[in-house]
This record gives structure tokens, sequence and C-alpha cells, in this order.
């Protein structure tokens, strides 16, 4: 009988990964923050900035900014320079067009499956929203970063609730996506009153399950923001600047 000796297992591969490990959270970290200041302002189209500046400021090496800055590049946020660094790039509104009309799609999409689903009155989701959105003018918020962040909340949501995991995933992408361009609809008290005002139409036609009254609210709410972001000025952008959270 022939004894086979099993070869026993190097263990230098488990430690690369496990060396590898910190450096990729720690690009984790610095890609969320620098995406962050983006959304934020704190980094506006245009600015410029340098790798060693990044690894000072979030104190960490230079081979996670540069992992983070890669990914940031990839989803067309930044840009290298050739010799000066790196730049947040400018607003692409060809692009944004198209990302409000796939957002378009998904969510009449999630709407009309909301209105179908006979539970959708006691939804739990849709009762949170009710609670945040069907309030009295004195009740409103008038804080911009605020009404920004519950704005995607209130989109995400719906199509949570629909049901539909993968549409969920692919809405939420988009979102990531129009997040810094978005935010600057919500500089304007005007446009803070309107969003709650369209907000609570759309939801009590949702739970009335009135689809087609749904669908047709839902899609004038969208395309009025995507209207809204074609005005978008350089002194909004300064605006938004003043109110960006402190990092």
């Amino acid at each position: 009988m022939v004894t086979r000796t099993l070869r026993p297992v190097r263990a230098r591969p488990a430690k690369a990964a496990a060396s590898a490990a910190p450096f990729q959270s720690r690009a984790e970290e610095v890609y969320r923050q620098v995406k962050q200041d983006i959304a934020d302002f704190r980094l506006v189209p245009g600015d410029r900035f340098t790798e060693h500046e990044l690894c000072a400021r979030l104190d960490v090496s230079r081979t996670p900014v540069r992992q983070a800055l890669f990914r940031l590049q990839q989803d067309g946020l930044v840009e290298v320079m050739f010799r000066s660094g790196w730049r947040v790039l400018p607003f692409d509104f060809d692009k944004f067009d198209q990302l409000y009309d796939l957002r378009m799609v998904l969510e009449t999409v999630a709407v009309q499956r909301l209105c179908l689903q006979e539970m959708t009155a006691s939804s739990p989701q849709l009762q949170a929203l009710k609670e945040r959105w069907l309030v009295p003018v004195s009740e409103r918020s008038t804080d911009p970063t605020e009404v920004a962040a519950w704005d995607e909340a209130f989109h995400e949501t719906l199509v949570s609730a629909a049901g539909n995991a993968e549409l969920a995933r692919v809405h939420h992408e988009v979102t990531e996506r129009i997040r810094i361009i978005r935010r600057l609809d919500f500089l304007q008290q005007v446009r803070i009153d309107a969003t709650y005002d369209e907000h609570a139409k759309i939801l009590r036609a949702i739970l009335a399950r009135k689809a087609d009254r749904a669908d047709l609210l839902l899609r004038s709410h969208i395309q009025t923001s995507q209207t809204e972001v074609r005005k978008i000025t350089l002194h909004q952008v300064y605006l938004a600047q003043q109110v960006a959270p402190a990092a």
C-alpha cells in the first residue's frame, strides 16, 4: 500500500492576506471620507489636492489613500492631474440627466408594486414616513442638510418597501451617484416646502393604493428636481459650502 504524505500548507499567503486586510480597511475609510467630503461640499468641483495632504489630514499611509482615490476616479468623482495631484471633477449634467431618467424608471416601478400590495397601508416602513412627512407646517425641518438626508431616505424607503431587493440595490447606487447634485436642491426654503408638500401627496396616494395618481405625482416630483438641477450655479455651490457639516 502506498502511503501519501500531504504537503504542509504554507503560512506565507495567509500572512500576506492578513497584512493586506488593514490596508483594505483603511482604503475603505479614506474612500468613504473623501466621498462624504465631496457630497457635503467640503470639497467642491474644481478643488485640487495631493495624496500627501490626504495622508496628513486622515493620518494614513499613501497606499490606502491611492487605492481610495483610484476607486473615486472610477466613480467619476475625481481625476488625476499630471504632476499636480488630484482634482474634484466638474458636474457632468448629461450624466446626471441619465441617472435621473433611471431613477424615474426604478421608483415608478416600485410605486406600482406598492399600490398592488394589500398590506401597503399597514406597512411599518410607510407608517414611519407618515410620521416624518405628514406633519404640520410648524413642525417641518428647515435644515437643508437634514431635509436632503430625509429626502433620500423617503425615496429609498419607497423602493425598499416594494420588496424587490435587486431593485433597491440598483436604486441605492443611483442615489449615491446623484447625491452631490441633489443636495443643492434644498438650499432654498421654497424647495424644502415643496418637497414636504409633494412627498405628502405621493404618500397619501400610495397608502390609498391609487396607482395612477401616485405614478403621476412621483413623475412630476422627480422631473421638477431634475429641472432644478440644470439651474445650479457656482453661487449655489458656494452657499452649500456655508451650510456643510463639519468634518
